[in-house]
């Protein structure tokens, strides 16, 4: 895979700047002919995008908005966003495009487009590489640390009802029970594993199963049809050429499978 186009990163100051005159309607226009794509990536929420040790920003999400710079012919600006504003950002015409993880709900869809999905964002059962259990049938008498009420603990029970659930308060507990030895395995999403390898890349902890895929879309202003358009259709070749799948491998340390549109 090749994400070589030029990369700005934007200070955050810089992007406080006040929002575009731009109307809708001409969001790609404008990016085809300043040749520039200013997309708002979270900096803080590994593996979708974080702050590596060379201090350049990392992850899935930075991936994509290269890919997507690439196959636009045009330069990146990273635009570092939290959570609460990447919506915003798109409203004010900060960003062109939001990369941060973002799902889909009914209240969003009433302010910003989508494209279709992008990536997967799972919740997962995870155990140490040398754990034969590749299905939740080789989970039946195992233990599994999981949080008391969450919705990886329902998860679990409807999927694996053989399994031996360990139930502790909130997610550190469950991943200090497993790192503990105190249960084989720990049902927890991925973001959180990853944020964990991040800081100890020796832990032993692989994805043994999947228990649920809410996948990520890329957010856009309103009634920007051409643009929606070219997103997507970056999107789906990136699927067919296995672009997709090589960012959700490296990254999630599974397979995209099967996104929807």
């Amino acid at each position: 895979m090749k994400l070589l186009k030029p990369l700005v990163i934007l200070p955050l100051a810089i992007a406080l700047l006040p929002a575009s005159n731009a109307v809708a309607g001409e969001a790609l226009a404008r990016i085809q002919q300043q040749k520039t794509i200013r997309v708002a990536v979270p900096v803080d929420y590994p593996p979708y995008g974080f702050v590596g040790g060379d201090m350049q920003p990392k992850g899935l999400d930075i991936d994509m908005a290269k890919h997507i710079a690439d196959k636009l012919a045009v330069k990146l600006e990273l635009v570092p966003v939290t959570a609460p504003n990447r919506v915003a950002y798109i409203q004010t015409k900060k960003a062109d495009l939001t990369i941060s993880s973002l799902g889909k709900t009914a209240e969003r869809e009433k302010v910003i487009d989508y494209s279709i999905a992008y990536a997967p964002f799972f919740d997962a059962v995870f155990g140490a590489k040398a754990l034969q259990v590749k299905n939740f049938e080789e989970m039946a008498g195992k233990t599994v640390a999981v949080t008391r009420g969450s919705m990886q603990d329902k998860e679990l029970e409807e999927l694996a009802p053989k399994a031996v659930p360990k139930r502790f308060d909130d997610n550190n507990g469950s991943i200090s029970a497993f790192r503990s030895g105190q249960t084989q395995m720990v049902a927890i999403g991925t973001t959180v594993v990853a944020a964990i390898k991040q800081r100890d890349p020796s832990l032993d902890i692989e994805l043994k199963a999947i228990l649920s895929n809410a996948p990520c879309y890329i957010g856009m202003g309103k009634n920007e049809a051409e643009l929606r358009t070219k997103i997507n259709d970056v999107i789906r070749q990136a699927k067919a050429d296995g672009t997709i799948d090589g960012l959700s491998k490296k990254w999630l340390g599974a397979s995209a499978g099967q996104l929807p549109e």
